[in-house]
C-alpha cells in the first residue's frame, strides 16, 4: 500500500471518529430530549488489496456507520400532566403533522409518523400535540358500546361538547324491612298501632291534609336524585307502611305499601304498590297500587313500572323500581327501621368536559362534571420488524421505510400515563466514547504526519 496507501488509510480514519464525533455530539445535546434514542457508531474496516493470504495483505482504511438504539428502553420519570404518556415495552405512539389552515381549523397530513415523545398537550382546538408539533393519533370510540369505530386511526380531539343528560329508566332498591315498624303511633306493645290506619288517612294516595297522620304511621325508606329526558332534577322520598287490615282483630304483618313523595303537591304521598313476604322474610309477590299514579308490575315480577311521576313541578316517565335479586327483605330488626338501605339510579344531567385520563389499556377518557366517564379514543401502539431500519426525523420522530416494514398496530407494550420516558443517552457513557474518539482521531493525524515526513525524506533523497 505504500506511504500513500497510509495517508489514504489515516485520512478515512479521521472521517470516521468525525462521524463518532458528530453523534456523540448529538447524544449529548439531547441527553434531556423526551423519547430521544441515541445513535451508536460502528466501525467497519476496508481491505486494502493484495494476496490471497494474509500474510501478503495490508490494513486497509476504515469507515464508520451509525447504529439505532431504538429498543433500548429510556427511564420513565412521573409527571402531574394528565396528558403526559410514556412507553413501557415495544411501540411508538403513532402520529402525523399539521398541513394547514382552512377556515380557521388545522387540516393534517396524510403521512404518519413515528414517536416515543408522549409529552402530549391539548391545544386550543382540542387536539393532543406533543412539543415536537408531532399531533397523536388514534381509534375513536363509539360512547354507547366502547368499541372501535372503523379500523384506521384518525387525529385525537377532544371536544367541548357537553354530554347530553340522561333521564332515569331504573332504580334499583334494597333494604329490609323490620317486622314491626317502630313509627311515632307504635306504643311498644300492640303491633296494630304501628300500622297505617286506613280509616283516618284513606285508602291509596295520602292527601296533604293527612300527611302528618301519614308520617307517624310510616318509616322513612330513604330517598334518591333522579332525572327526566332534559336532565332536570327530582328528589324523590321513599316511605314504608303497613296496612291495617279490615279485620283490626288480625294485623297483616307481612304486607307494606311503599309511597313515593309529590314534593309540596296534593296528593302528598303517591302509592306505587304494596309488596308481600313470605314466612322466611323473603320477598313474595308484587301488587300496583290504586293511587292516581299509573304502575305496572313488571313480567318478572320483581319491579314496579312507573309510567309518569311529578315532585314538585317537575315529571319523569318510564321509571323502574326494581327489588332484583332478592334486595327487599323483612327481617326482624328491634329498631324497627328500614335498615341496609341503598338506592341507585341510571341518569344524570348534562355534564361539561372537566378532565382527561389514559387507563391501563390505553384509552383517552373523559371526565364530566355530572361524574360521568366517556372512553373517547384507543391510542395504538406500532411495531415493526426492523425498526431499526426506520428513518429519523426531526423532533424524535421516525417514519417508516420500505426496509423497516409497515405499522403493526396490534401490539406493543404498555401504556403508562402520567409519566414521560427519557432519552437513552447518558451524558457520562458519551463522554467516555467522547475520550476514546479524540484520542483515536489524534492518533489518525499523528499517522497522516509521519507518512508526510516519510514522503518528504524520499523527496530530499533524490536529490
Amino acid at each position: 500500500m505504500g506511504i500513500y496507501g497510509a495517508i489514504n488509510a489515516a485520512v478515512s480514519g479521521l472521517s470516521a471518529q468525525a462521524t463518532a464525533l458528530e453523534n456523540l455530539s448529538g447524544n449529548v445535546a439531547n441527553s434531556q430530549t423526551t423519547g430521544y434514542k441515541r445513535l451508536d457508531t460502528t466501525f467497519s474496516d476496508l481491505v486494502s488489496g493484495g494476496g490471497a493470504t494474509q500474510a501478503s495483505q495490508v490494513s486497509g482504511t476504515s469507515y464508520a456507520t451509525s447504529r439505532a438504539t431504538n429498543t433500548l428502553q429510556g427511564d420513565i420519570s412521573a409527571n402531574d400532566v394528565d396528558t403526559y404518556l410514556a412507553i413501557n415495552g415495544e411501540g411508538y405512539f403513532v402520529v402525523t403533522k399539521a398541513n394547514d389552515v382552512v377556515d380557521g381549523s388545522t387540516t393534517f397530513a396524510d403521512t404518519n409518523y413515528y414517536t416515543r415523545a408522549g409529552d402530549f398537550e391539548i391545544d386550543e382546538e382540542g387536539y393532543l400535540v406533543n412539543s415536537s408539533g408531532y399531533y397523536l393519533t388514534g381509534y375513536e370510540l363509539d360512547p354507547d358500546t366502547g368499541n372501535a369505530v372503523g379500523d384506521a386511526v384518525s387525529v385525537v380531539k377532544i371536544s367541548d361538547q357537553p354530554l347530553a343528560a340522561e333521564a332515569t329508566t331504573q332504580v334499583d332498591y334494597q333494604a329490609n324491612l323490620p317486622t314491626v315498624p317502630q313509627n311515632e303511633a307504635y306504643d311498644g306493645s300492640d303491633p296494630d298501632t304501628a300500622l297505617l290506619d286506613t280509616a283516618t288517612v284513606g285508602t291509596d294516595d295520602i292527601a296533604a291534609a293527612d300527611e302528618q297522620t301519614f308520617l307517624d304511621q310510616s318509616i322513612t325508606g330513604g330517598s334518591i336524585t333522579i332525572y327526566n329526558e332534559n336532565g332536570t332534577p327530582l328528589n324523590v322520598e321513599i316511605r314504608w307502611s303497613k296496612t291495617l287490615n279490615a279485620d283490626p282483630g288480625v294485623p297483616q304483618l307481612d304486607t307494606w305499601t311503599i309511597f313515593m313523595g309529590s314534593g309540596d303537591n296534593d296528593p302528598a304521598w303517591l302509592e306505587i304498590g304494596n309488596v308481600t313476604f313470605d314466612g322466611s322474610g323473603e320477598m313474595d309477590t308484587l301488587t300496583a297500587g290504586d293511587g292516581s299514579t299509573t304502575v305496572a308490575v313488571s313480567a318478572a315480577g320483581n319491579s314496579f313500572e312507573i309510567a309518569s311521576i311529578t315532585v314538585g313541578d317537575v315529571t319523569a316517565a318510564n321509571v323502574e323500581v326494581s327489588f332484583a335479586g332478592g334486595s327487599l327483605t323483612q327481617y326482624s330488626d328491634s329498631a324497627g327501621v328500614a335498615s341496609s338501605v341503598s338506592i341507585e339510579q341510571d341518569g344524570y344531567p348534562a355534564g361539561e368536559v372537566t378532565g382527561i385520563y389514559v387507563d391501563e389499556a390505553g384509552r383517552i377518557n373523559a371526565t364530566y362534571s355530572n361524574s360521568q366517564v366517556r372512553a373517547l379514543y384507543e391510542v395504538p401502539l406500532a411495531t415493526f420488524k426492523a425498526e431499526q431500519n426506520l428513518q429519523r426525523i426531526d423532533g424524535a420522530a421516525f417514519a417508516a421505510t420500505p426496509t423497516s416494514g409497515e405499522a403493526d398496530l396490534s401490539g406493543g407494550g404498555s401504556i403508562i400515563a402520567n409519566a414521560l420516558e427519557l432519552s437513552n443517552s447518558d451524558i457520562a457513557t458519551e463522554f467516555s466514547k467522547l475520550i476514546i474518539t479524540q484520542q483515536a482521531y489524534s492518533a489518525n493525524t499523528r499517522v497522516v504526519s509521519a507518512a508526510d515526513d516519510m514522503l518528504t525524506d524520499a523527496l530530499n533523497m533524490v536529490q
